[in-house]
């Protein structure tokens, strides 16, 4: 239990779900040829997910001073695994999950595809032990890390499947998880920045340069609500044009309900929040917003086909 704890496995489970989610409630529907069998996919989102846990107990290793001030709770490293075994398990987790890439960009014989691999295992190095201490910076990697994680999936089981005759549809295809990874990137981005108001104590003590750090936890809440509005206009933007006018009126309904409604609540109540029990549940709010955002793609496809 006590390395389920270390890797934050809950976490792991929502993005191995979201990869799965993409290919067979969405992909598989849309009858176009994949590049990757079942197994090989599978392959994929395991290697996702095993750098992704690398890189929560990196971040695990170096994080154990803030945490014993944020998040005493939550302290494994030095308490019931040493430090040496974290980076050994980090280790353990990142060679596995590269040499899985390695191997998935040779069956769909594209080698030069596993430097996408090592790109985020570097990066999730370096956010834990440089970039996360430099404003927004952080929060930006983090953000752009979780978008990857759906573009990968166009990159490997959509891309290599790519012929001439079958271009256009296989574009619009990739274009749409585009669109969902832009989603998941704005609305994280801005949940980093809202669990930086979180551990402001313990990132202060630390000597971090965070935002709310630098101009406050009052103004970067101010910030973060005006910031916010951006992925709601877009996407009532994007309902509009995609759901409401090809007659989509299920995951317009879906949509409004459970993604825009919430963000609109999570703008209102951010403004003014003080307190870190409250920056601690409007963060659950944007991680249920997330969830709910990438499930839409399962209503958007059986609106189609029950319209069709």
């Amino acid at each position: 239990m006590k390395y389920l704890k270390l890797i934050r496995y809950q976490n792991l489970l929502m993005l191995a779900f979201m990869q799965l989610l993409f290919r067979y409630a969405f992909l598989k529907g849309q009858n176009i040829p994949l590049a990757l069998s079942d197994w090989q996919y599978a392959l994929l989102v395991l290697s996702t997910v095993l750098l992704a846990a690398a890189g929560y107990v990196i971040n695990n290793v170096f994080d154990t001073e803030t945490d014993i001030i944020n998040k005493p709770q939550d302290v494994i490293i030095g308490k019931s695994i040493s430090e040496t075994s974290g980076y050994n398990i980090y280790i353990a987790l990142n060679i596995t999950g590269v040499a899985i890439g390695f191997y998935i960009s040779n069956v769909i014989e594209r080698p030069g595809f596993a430097t996408i691999f090592i790109l985020m295992a570097s990066l999730l190095y370096f956010y834990s032990t440089t970039l996360k201490q430099i404003m927004i910076l952080g929060n930006f990697v983090v953000a752009l890390l979780l978008a990857m994680s759906v573009l990968i999936i166009g990159v490997f089981d959509i891309f290599p499947a790519t012929i001439a005759e079958n271009k256009a549809q296989m574009a619009s295809m990739f274009s749409i998880l585009t669109d969902y990874a832009l989603f998941a990137f704005m609305i994280n981005f801005i949940r980093e920045i809202v669990k930086d108001i979180e551990d402001v104590n313990g990132d202060y003590n630390q000597g971090m340069n965070t935002l709310p750090i630098a101009i406050g936890i009052s103004r970067t809440a101010k910030i973060v609500s005006i910031i916010s509005i951006i992925p709601f206009i877009v996407s009532m933007l994007y309902i509009k044009k995609y759901f409401l006018e090809n007659s989509l009126f299920i995951a317009t309904l879906y949509s409004f309900a459970l993604v825009l409604a919430p963000l609109l609540y999570f703008i209102v109540k951010v403004f003014s929040a003080k307190s870190q029990k409250e920056f601690h549940h409007l963060s659950s709010v944007l991680k249920l917003i997330l969830l709910f955002g990438i499930l839409s793609i399962v209503v958007i496809t059986l609106n189609i086909h029950y319209n069709a």
